[in-house]
């Protein structure tokens, strides 16, 4: 019986992802076969067709998780509709899972990298709202810009450094 959290097909999920993961390292995603990804893992076929329907919902699923993750950095704040602008925090969990967000960003999923956290209060505090929109996208285009950079890097720059970069940039805004 191959029931959703039976501890064998739980392995097999986690083998098949850190696999996969493993793969996108080197390959791109069209490089990437199911056949390829069950060798490696010594499954067969059918344990990854019971698990996804093709090697592109297994990108996506691996995106919802790194997301769902990445929006638990954050719950307190938004249950309790507050916003710290605590980068550090993320740049952090950044560090800590470099290799997903690599893949995160090499999957193509960089222009729905949303600051979920943004807070759009201050924003409007500091910007014409007629024009928020394009503020809060050159924010999150710049910010995603920063991340891709630091992790080509080798994320080489302590997270407390690049906190500092983000909150300077924002500081050194130039009004217009």
């Amino acid at each position: 019986m191959n029931t959703k959290n039976n501890r064998r097909r739980r392995e097999s999920i986690e083998r098949i992802e850190k696999i996969f993961i493993e793969l996108l390292q080197t390959k791109e995603l069209h490089e990437i076969t199911v056949s390829e990804i069950c060798k490696r893992c010594e499954l067969n076929r059918s344990t990854f067709y019971a698990n996804y329907t093709d090697i592109y919902e297994l990108a996506d699923k691996i995106r919802e998780s790194l997301e769902k993750e990445v929006n638990l950095l954050y719950e307190a704040e938004r249950t309790q509709s507050f916003n710290s602008n605590d980068y550090l925090k993320l740049f952090r969990h950044i560090r800590e899972h470099q290799l997903f967000y690599r893949t995160y960003f090499k999957l193509g999923y960089d222009n729905q990298f949303k600051l979920k956290s943004y807070d759009i209060h201050q924003a409007k505090q500091d910007f014409n709202d007629q024009h928020i929109e394009y503020h809060i996208e050159f924010f999150r285009s710049g910010f995603n810009a920063i991340v891709k950079k630091w992790l080509a890097g080798g994320c080489k720059e302590t997270p407390e450094e690049m906190d500092e970069i983000i909150r300077s940039e924002y500081r050194g805004r130039i009004s217009i």
